[in-house]
């Protein structure tokens, strides 16, 4: 059979027999008779890998581990591997990125010099003849880097949009293209299955003329056929199956023209197939999509099996001391070489030395090709099992630590950043609470006041509220603009002066009555003055400047004739609270004004406020919580916290979990639920169990009995909190969605502040501080170099 497939067996046969068929060959290492038995054995095999692969997800682990542990010593045979680079720019080779070349460059000299130094006294190679050659080859081995693990490692550990991320990448691109060049190169010169014996001239220069005839199809023919296909199937259509042939036809032929006509090695074949093939189209996507999904799950996993029967751990000879020490020292010089080649680059290119240190601890990762080359050595007889086996054990080494490496990368990355959760459920208690506090004019003003009132807290530490005016820059306003000489810009318009004074009056007038009141509230006056467009930046720039914890923004709608109904108000506002919403760095507000603004003075001796707290579950439910115990120490408001539960015989509630569980489909809706258990018990125990809050608890089956039961707490309240919701798909709220009027609000929020609702509710809708990227605490396009 062609390509290497059909293998002479090493082993008698079973029966007594001479049949050819049975004692001589087999198919891919297998005996025809027992293929049933040896799939069965694959598939138990690739079980086995993903569920320790699961196991060892908490840990941060790559695939590579598990699959590293279980396939070892487990038995199949595979005969070659054919790695498509089809996610490397080949302009990289025309405008290489200079700091990531010296980061890669010195971090090779460094190691290779050292393994050549160093390697000769470990005896890896039985031959004296060809140990010079092969030490030579083991150099460049361990000082190159597996890109394709590293980059997946980067990606999955989450600091891949970060900029030591991304140069680590670039850098080990630039380290894995160099050694597989010299390794694929090499091979033309010398023959590793004959001792590295060197090949006549005429090999050599047999070999050279096809790689450049290669190198130039590859190079002039992969653009035009793949863009015409790409051309003749755009997106959104059904792709034609004879252009799909046609492609796959065509880079089978370039990743195989060269290894089966001339017997070169088909790694650069493939290497070139990919090199020069457009990165962009459906055909590059589509074959960067299909074949990492082999790799894998099915082509690394058996790949593993074969290592497991040619590492036999029999032939380790664990019990003597050469082995032991050819597996320390060869980790030992790949890991120094790395770490003293990127310190050097590092020195010179500016870079914290720690950072310069995990660059060259991450830059030393070795991967499947790097496995596949160790067991060909021991396969064709140049180096010992044993040693093959060192050598293994060595490039699980450079895995391992990988994920420490990182996990300290993000520690001094958040020690650094100024980057905080800026959220009421994270507030420390001993400090004062800050809150911005927009207005859009005085309209805004007796429901701002009213919000400060049952806000406030305690009086120690106390509350300080930023009450600041959004004006919009108009040309008229912009020519009364003076600029002070510490930058701060006064606005000598007569209506905004007049409309401040009025907010100011106000603010301060409460400032002092408070303070009489117990004190604990500071009150500042702030603007904000910008176009529309542009407002919300002015506005996230002064809370993340003030380090508030809170926005509070209005309505865009405005309460009409004092009747309680709200009219069609401004879609300028509109677009900044979803702007706030969306660009914020801490918590917002949205506050729906239907008669808050309305009660003249919130007692604190009587109660003037009945509230409701809706808690469904999610993140913004948790930040409502927060906020609604400091409502509930004021005297002058009764709170009430209403929890929403699934019906446990629902359909939707998980038979196994108790009642008011929905179904757990995934450990990220299991911790959520968690998350919210535990912040709702605490809760309960500070507020409910002291008497502070009453508690009501609601077992619905659907969002239909969310609506209705809304819609029956109508004339209970005078102000809801809700949270906003967006990011939750509660069986409770799904589908909500689909006739909001404000999504701004979220479903729950829409609904309470619809017009046909009420119009003596008021509605506060929270959203809680959520980082743009997933490491908690730090932004995920952190700078750290």
């Amino acid at each position: 059979m062609a390509g290497g497939l059909l293998l002479e067996n090493s082993t008698k046969p079973r029966g007594s027999g001479n049949t050819t068929d049975e004692s001589c060959r087999v198919i891919l290492g297998i005996n025809v008779p027992n293929i049933a038995l040896y799939m069965l054995f694959i598939f138990f095999t690739l079980f086995l890998c993903n569920g320790m692969y699961t196991l060892l997800r908490p840990f941060s682990q790559p695939r590579f581990i598990p699959e590293f542990i279980v396939t070892l010593s487990l038995s199949l045979s595979l005969s070659q591997i054919c790695p498509i680079r089809l996610e490397i720019d080949h302009k990289i080779f025309l405008n290489p990125p200079v700091r990531e070349t010296k980061a890669a460059c010195t971090g090779m000299l460094s190691t290779f010099i050292l393994a050549l130094v160093l390697t000769p006294f470990l005896h890896v190679v039985p031959h004296a003849a060809s140990s010079t050659k092969f030490n030579l080859s083991l150099s460049i081995v361990l000082s190159g880097t597996a890109s394709p693990l590293l980059t997946r490692l980067i990606t999955d550990l989450k600091i891949g949009k970060s900029d030591i991320g991304r140069f680590v990448v670039s850098t080990g691109v630039i380290s894995d293209l160099v050694s597989t060049l010299l390794l694929s190169l090499g091979f033309i010169i010398f023959n590793p299955t004959t001792g590295y014996e060197l090949r006549d001239s005429k090999t050599i220069l047999k070999m050279i003329s096809v790689l450049v005839v290669e190198t130039v199809i590859a190079a002039q023919l992969s653009p035009l056929i793949m863009n015409w296909v790409n051309s003749q199937n755009p997106e959104g259509k059904p792709m034609k199956g004879s252009h799909l042939i046609l492609s796959v036809a065509y880079v089978v032929s370039v990743c195989s023209f060269s290894s089966t006509i001339f017997s070169y090695n088909s790694i650069l074949s493939a290497f070139l197939a990919g090199l020069f093939m457009p990165r962009e189209g459906r055909i590059s996507k589509m074959m960067i999509s299909k074949v990492n999904y082999f790799l894998t799950t099915i082509f690394y996993p058996v790949l593993f099996v074969w290592v497991g029967v040619v590492a036999d751990l029999t032939k380790f000879d664990g019990d003597h001391l050469g082995p032991w020490a050819r597996l320390f020292f060869l980790f030992v010089i790949a890991t120094v070489g790395k770490v003293a080649g990127t310190v050097v680059s590092g020195v010179m290119l500016g870079f914290h030395w720690p950072e310069a240190v995990a660059i060259g601890l991450l830059l030393n990762i070795k991967g499947h090709f790097h496995v596949y080359l160790a067991i060909t050595a021991a396969e064709n007889k140049i180096t010992t099992t044993s040693t093959s086996m060192s050598i293994l054990f060595a490039i699980f080494l450079t895995v391992i630590y990988t994920p420490l490496v990182v996990a300290n990368i993000i520690d001094r990355a958040r020690k650094r950043s100024p980057t905080q959760r800026m959220a009421l459920q994270w507030h420390d208690p001993s400090t004062e609470l800050r809150i911005l506090l927009c207005l859009c004019g005085p309209q805004n003003l007796r429901s701002a006041i009213n919000f400060i009132e049952i806000s406030r807290g305690m009086p120690d530490p106390g509350i300080s509220v930023y009450v600041t005016d959004m004006v919009e820059l108009t040309d008229k306003i912009a020519a009364t603009l003076v600029h002070g000489g510490d930058g701060a810009v006064a606005v000598m318009d007569a209506g905004v002066v007049e409309m401040r004074e009025e907010v100011t009056r106000a603010v301060e007038g409460y400032a002092a009555a408070a303070e009489e009141g117990g004190g604990g509230v500071g009150v500042k006056r702030m603007v904000a003055v910008a176009t529309m467009n542009n407002m919300h930046q002015d506005v996230c720039i002064l809370a993340e400047d003030l380090m508030v914890s809170l926005i509070v923004m209005p309505f865009h709608k405005e309460e009409q004739a004092g009747d309680g109904r709200l009219g069609v108000g401004h879609s300028g506002f509109r677009h900044i609270n979803r702007k706030v919403l969306r660009h914020a760095p801490c918590s917002v507000g949205i506050l729906v004004d239907r008669g808050l603004g309305s009660i003249a003075n919130i007692s604190r001796s009587t109660v003037s406020l009945n509230v409701a707290v809706i808690f469904i579950g999610g993140k913004d439910d948790r930040e409502v919580l927060a906020y609604a115990g400091r409502v509930a120490r004021h005297t002058g408001v009764k709170l009430t916290v209403i929890r929403f539960l699934l019906e446990a015989n629902s359909e939707n509630a998980s038979t196994s979990a108790r009642p008011g569980r929905p179904k757990v489909n995934t450990p990220e809706q299991e911790e959520e639920m968690r998350l919210d258990d535990e912040c709702f018990t605490d809760f309960y125990d500070r507020h409910v169990a002291r008497g502070r809050v009453a508690y009501m608890e609601k077992y619905l089956v659907n969002s239909g009995q969310t609506f209705a039961t809304l819609r029956a707490m109508e004339g209970q309240y005078g102000l809801f909190i809700v949270g906003r919701g967006g990011r939750v798909n509660s069986v409770l709220t799904v589908g909500m969605n689909d006739w909001e009027e404000c999504p701004e609000l979220g479903p729950i929020g829409d609904i309470l502040s619809a017009s046909d609702f009420s119009v003596t509710a008021s509605v506060l809708i929270v959203q809680q501080h959520s980082l743009r990227g997933e490491l908690a605490g730090l932004d995920d396009e952190f700078s750290i170099m």
